[in-house]
């Protein structure tokens, strides 16, 4: 048995200057307001959801990006509501976002 039921890696990679890259384009916003929802919600720790930063996940392209684990499902977001999205219907629910999903 997996010590989280969800991981969850955002990319907050900050490449050099006009190079595409998640933090960007919303990336560390993103990984702050998922870690603080999280916490307020009360998920987060051993048995719930841990929100961690994640150096360039190699999907620049996709981005701002995201994967939770264990499931391998790959997201990208363009705001505070598509994250939510992916908390309330992905880490609460278990049910995947096929919308956000890359």
């Amino acid at each position: 048995m997996s010590y989280f039921t969800h991981h969850v890696f955002i990319c907050c990679n900050q490449r050099e200057a006009g190079e595409p890259c998640c933090n960007t384009i919303g990336g560390t916003e993103a990984f702050t307001y998922a870690k603080d929802r999280i916490g307020a919600l009360k998920k987060n720790g051993a048995g719930a959801v841990r929100i961690n930063k994640a150096g360039c996940l190699g999907r620049c392209d996709s981005g701002p990006v995201m994967v939770i684990y264990p499931e391998e499902t790959w997201y990208s977001f363009i705001d505070r509501d598509d994250v939510e999205e992916i908390i309330q219907e992905h880490l609460l629910n278990g049910r995947v976002v096929d919308r956000l999903k890359i």
